[in-house]
């Protein structure tokens, strides 16, 4: 046989091994689609992520320029409104609606990147605690009663006070924080696992414990895992909120929503736009995280497919 054939062999041989992953995900993709409550969400939130993207390019606005003049103009639907600023002004004269773009990139990037680092440390402790047992479940898990017995904001704003606000740290101390939830949730599922007959004929043949771990035990995980990142997103993104609201979160000049309504309680009688849009554009981030998680959970738990 001639080296190009068995490149050829090997070639579909691989891509064979992949078309029941493909045709996996795409079912899951239909699946969800089929599901009103994601579709509406997933359409909400890509609408979101777009517009933080791609801001710059649609609206020039610097969300940092000044312009005491202007400060306290009203959106342009009321009377003294202007296009120039479409939602008005803050306290300031900056512009509301490119700070509340602008802010969109904290919240989704702080939000995408703490449930990433807290499911990365989840996901090894979880799957090393389920699978070993023993002294070394012991000891994770009493890690993780200490973690859960200290309350998360407190914690939080704690380590916060001591590293310094940053993004970098916000994302670190709010990931590491939650890792509990994660590492629980996949200890549960290891130990269930672990004791299948499909996991005890690896074991009998000779495969390895990391064999067993990331061939058969990890790819049953990620559903629940998905599920439960997708919906901790929007927890996420409430406590970056908070903690921008009490000035522990990302530091000025930079906006963010939190800070947003901490500099705009104090006009709320005169000028209510700087309170309501920066909560409404909370609200729908949250809403449109939640619609997608229970789209996926119905999704893909196989319990509810026939619901």
């Amino acid at each position: 046989m001639s080296s190009e054939t068995t490149e050829i062999t090997g070639f579909r041989q691989t891509v064979e091994s992949f078309t029941p992953r493909i045709r996996l995900v795409l079912e899951s993709v239909r699946e969800v689609v089929k599901r009103p409550s994601a579709l509406i969400g997933s359409i909400l939130l890509l609408l979101i992520l777009m517009t933080s993207i791609a801001f710059p390019v649609l609206y020039h606005t610097n969300p940092l320029a000044q312009d005491l003049l202007g400060r306290l103009a009203p959106p342009v639907w009321q009377s003294g409104g202007t296009w120039s600023h479409p939602l008005g002004t803050d306290n300031l004269g900056r512009d509301v609606l490119s700070r509340l773009l602008y802010g969109s990139r904290i919240s989704l990037l702080v939000g995408f990147s703490a449930v990433f680092v807290a499911e990365a440390v989840g996901i090894i402790l979880g799957l090393i605690s389920g699978y070993y047992g023993g002294k070394t479940d012991s000891f994770i898990m009493r890690i993780a009663d200490i973690f859960m017995a200290y309350p998360f904001m407190l914690l939080t704003i704690s380590v916060i006070a001591v590293l310094g606000p940053s993004i970098l740290n916000l994302i670190i101390v709010l990931g590491i924080s939650d890792w509990v939830t994660y590492a629980r949730t996949i200890r549960g599922s290891v130990l269930s696992l672990k004791k299948k007959e499909y996991v005890e004929a690896s074991r009998a043949i000779g495969a390895s414990h990391i064999i067993i771990i990331i061939r058969h035990i990890l790819p049953n995980v990620i559903s629940p895992l998905l599920i439960l990142g997708t919906l901790r997103v929007a927890n996420i993104i409430i406590w970056e909120s908070g903690l921008s609201y009490l000035g522990m979160g990302v530091p000025p000049p930079m906006p963010t929503w939190g800070r947003m309504l901490a500099e705009g309680r104090i006009y709320i009688t005169e000028a209510w736009w700087l309170v309501t849009l920066p909560g409404l554009a909370i609200m729908f981030t949250i809403l449109s995280v939640n619609l997608l998680g229970d789209g996926l959970r119905d999704a893909l738990d196989p319990r509810l497919k026939n619901l």
